[in-house]
C-alpha cells in the first residue's frame, strides 16, 4: 500500500529525519488557521498517491493569505492521473543551497535491499541515471544484519561528498534505512533531500510503500497515521468495491476470499492458489479477456465468504459473467468453494449456469464439488486442464455470448 506525502513525513519525523513545519488542508477553510501558524512566504503541495505533480500544476508558491487561499481552492480541484486531491500541504518555503536524492527499493535480480543515493535530487531519478550516472551510487544492504552506518556513508561517499555534509546526509540514510526494515517497506524515498542555507538538511517530500502482506504487524503505524482497516491502497485510493472486498476477507479468519483490485472489464474473476492469481489474470488477458477485477481465494475460506466474495464480484457494474479457477490445491476443498459461489450468484440473484463461465478447481474433495457444479448445470473441468485452457474457455464463452 502507498503512503500519502503527508503520512511518509510523519513516519520521518518519527525516526527523527527533520521535514518541514506543514500542515494539511482538507479543504480551503482549514487554510487561515495554518496560515497564520506560518506568517511566512509557503509552498502548497497537492496530495495524490502519484507523481508528476508539479508537472500537472499541483505544486504552488504565495506569500500572502488571500493568495495561498486561492492557490489552494485550484489545487483542490486539479486531478493528477485521475485521481482527485485528498488535501494540501501548506509549510514553509526553504531557502535551498543544494537537492539529494535517496531511496530504499528492493533488488529483484541481487534479491536484497538497495540503496540509491544522488547528489542530484529535486528531478526524476531514471533522468539522473540516464544523463548524470556518475551522479547516482548504488549500495546493496544486508537482508538479515542491521544496516551499518558504514553502509550509508559509503552511499553518499560513492558521488564525491565528504567532510560535514557526509555526516549529516549519512544520518539521514541511516535512518530511512531503518524506517525500510521496521516497516516492511517496498519503497523509502526522500526526493529531495534539502542543504538549507544554513547547512542544516531537512526532508522536502517523501514517498513510502509498504508490503500488502505486512499491514496487520504494523496496525500501530496505521493506527497513528489514521489509515482505516479497510484502505486498502495502492497507487490510488481503493475504490468502494475494493474496501467491500476488504470488508468480505477481513469477516473471518478462515483462508483468503479478498484482496480484490478493480478493473473496467466483463469477466468477473475468483482466482488463487499459490500465485496462480497471477497466471490465470494473465492468461484471461493474453487470451483477449477483459477481466473486471483481479483476485485471490484460498486457504479454504468459509462457505459465507467465499459467498459474499461471489456475490460482489457477480453484482459488480458492467460484469458479464464469472470465471472461478484456481491452481491444483490441497488445503482447499473444492465442495466448500463450489457451494459459496453457487450460494453467492444465487444471492445476487442470478441463474449459476448463467453466470459461471468455467469452474476449475482440481484439488481436495473434487468429485463432491463437481457433483454441486452438475446440479446446477454449471460448466467445470478437471485437472486435465490447465489453467492456461482453462481461461481460454472462459473467454471464448464470453466472446461467443453463449
Amino acid at each position: 500500500m502507498r503512503f500519502y506525502e503527508f503520512e511518509s513525513k510523519q513516519v520521518l519525523k518519527k525516526f527523527g529525519i527533520p521535514i518541514p513545519n506543514g500542515q494539511v488542508a482538507r479543504t480551503v477553510n482549514d487554510v487561515e488557521a495554518i496560515y497564520q501558524t506560518l506568517e511566512c512566504e509557503v509552498v502548497i503541495k497537492t496530495q495524490v498517491l502519484s507523481g508528476g505533480r508539479m508537472k500537472a500544476g499541483g505544486v504552488k508558491f504565495a506569500d500572502d493569505l488571500e493568495t495561498t487561499k486561492k492557490l489552494t481552492t485550484e489545487i483542490l480541484d486539479i486531478k493528477i492521473n485521475d485521481l482527485q486531491p485528498v488535501g494540501v500541504i501548506i509549510e514553509p518555503k526553504s531557502s535551498i543551497e543544494q537537492e539529494y536524492y535517496a531511496a530504499i527499493t528492493w533488488d529483484g535480480v541481487a534479491k536484497q535491499p538497495l540503496l540509491i543515493f544522488s547528489d542530484m535530487g529535486g528531478i526524476d531519478i531514471e533522468e539522473i541515471a540516464e544523463k548524470h550516472p556518475a551522479h547516482i551510487s548504488k549500495t546493496l544492504l544486508p537482508n538479515l544484519r542491521p544496516v551499518s552506518d558504514y553502509h550509508a556513508k559509503l552511499a553518499v561517499s560513492n558521488v564525491g561528498i565528504s567532510g560535514k555534509d557526509l555526516g549529516q546526509l549519512s544520518r539521514i540514510l541511516k535512518k530511512l534505512a531503518d524506517i525500510f526494515y521496521t516497516y516492511d517497506l517496498t519503497l523509502a524515498e526522500i526526493n529531495p533531500i534539502a542543504k538549507l542555507t544554513d547547512g542544516s538538511f531537512i526532508a522536502l517530500d517523501g514517498h513510502m510503500d509498504m508490503e500488502a502482506e505486512a499491514r496487520n504487524y504494523h496496525q500501530e503505524l496505521l493506527r497513528e497515521l489514521n489509515i482505516s482497516s479497510e484502505d486498502n491502497r495502492q497507487a490510488r485510493p481503493p475504490t468502494e468495491f475494493e474496501i467491500n472486498g476488504a470488508i468480505v476477507d477481513s469477516q473471518d479468519t478462515r483462508g483468503v476470499a479478498g484482496n480484490v483490485t478493480e478493473f473496467d472489464g466483463n469477466l468477473g474473476l475468483i482466482i488463487g492458489a499459490g500465485g496462480g492469481s497471477l497466471t490465470l489474470f494473465d492468461a484471461v488477458r493474453n487470451a483477449g479477456g477483459k477481466p473486471a477485477n483481479y483476485c485471490e481465494i484460498g486457504g479454504n475460506p468459509s462457505v459465507k465468504k467465499t459467498a459474499d466474495l461471489a456475490k460482489l464480484i457477480v453484482t459488480k457494474a458492467g460484469v458479464d459473467k464469472i470465471a472461478v479457477m484456481m491452481n491444483v490445491v490441497s488445503n482447499t476443498r473444492v465442495d466448500i468453494v463450489a457451494r459459496g459461489v453457487i450460494k453467492g450468484v444465487i444471492d445476487a440473484g442470478f441463474e449459476p449456469k448463467d453466470k459461471i463461465a468455467i469452474f476449475r478447481i482440481p484439488g481436495s474433495w473434487e468429485e463432491e464439488g463437481f457433483k454441486i457444479l452438475d446440479k446446477y448445470g454449471v460448466e467445470y473441468v478437471d485437472r486435465t486442464v490447465s489453467m492456461y485452457e482453462a481461461a481460454n474457455k472462459a473467454v471464448q464463452k464470453m466472446q461467443s455470448g453463449k
